[in-house]
This record gives structure tokens, C-alpha cells and sequence, in this order.
């Protein structure tokens, strides 16, 4: 009897676990990015992705394409001007605008692209 207890237990937390249970989020699949450079040192990027985790998923992919962006470009910082994103169905897009910058911006959302570039590799989100 407490042969079939255990092995019951165990089949119930093998079937909690198996993929497609209520519990598992989809991995998210990034789409691209369209850049496009406005005036000076401001740069927009248009990102989509289907199947993000959370609102700010879409965020962090712009933020990770503008950190790769600034390096490409021998700088080493970006400061956020501002995101508007959508949800359409299973897809989400943002049109997020910064400013590259060779040194730390004046501003409250900068961002270091390099610190910033090794975090979203970690995480596998796509740069540019």
C-alpha cells in the first residue's frame, strides 16, 4: 500500500512538470528589430515578439537592441526617452526612442551597454 502511495505521488508531481502543464510559460520568440536613426545621437527601435512572459519583456528587448546599437557605434551608454507598446493576440511591439551617448548621460534610466548587452545574453534575449 505504501508502495502505490509513493508511486502515485510521484507520477502526480511527474505530470505537474511535464511540459504543457497549467504552470509552464511559453518561451517567448523574438521577432526583430527596425532601426532607425532620427537626429544626432537619437535612435528608435521598433521590436516585436510573440509569447512574452510579461508587459515587460517587450522592455527589456528594446533595451537589450539600443545597449548593442550603442556599441556598434563606439558608445558606451544610452539613456531611455520613451516606449509605447501594444498587445495584438499573441504578439507584442514596442517603439522604444534613446539617445547614445560615449559617456554616462545626465538622466535617471541610462543604461551601461556593455553591463547591459552580457545581461541579455545571459537571459537569451537578442540584441541587434
Amino acid at each position: 500500500m505504501i508502495r502505490l502511495a509513493l508511486i502515485s505521488s510521484l507520477l502526480l508531481a511527474a505530470c505537474a512538470m511535464a511540459p504543457g502543464s497549467q504552470g509552464e510559460r511559453p518561451t517567448p520568440i523574438y521577432e526583430g528589430v527596425e532601426t532607425s536613426l532620427l537626429e544626432g545621437d537619437l535612435v528608435q527601435f521598433h521590436v516585436s515578439m510573440r509569447g512574452p512572459r510579461t508587459k515587460g519583456d517587450v522592455d527589456q528587448y528594446a533595451a537589450c537592441a539600443a545597449a548593442q546599437y550603442a556599441l556598434i557605434r563606439g558608445y558606451g551608454f544610452a539613456r531611455h526617452v520613451r516606449t509605447t507598446s501594444k498587445q495584438d493576440g499573441g504578439s507584442r511591439t514596442a517603439d522604444a526612442v534613446y539617445v547614445i551617448s560615449p559617456s554616462l548621460p545626465s538622466g535617471l534610466r541610462t543604461i551601461d551597454a556593455e553591463v547591459v548587452v552580457a545581461d541579455c545574453e545571459v537571459n537569451g534575449i537578442p540584441t541587434v
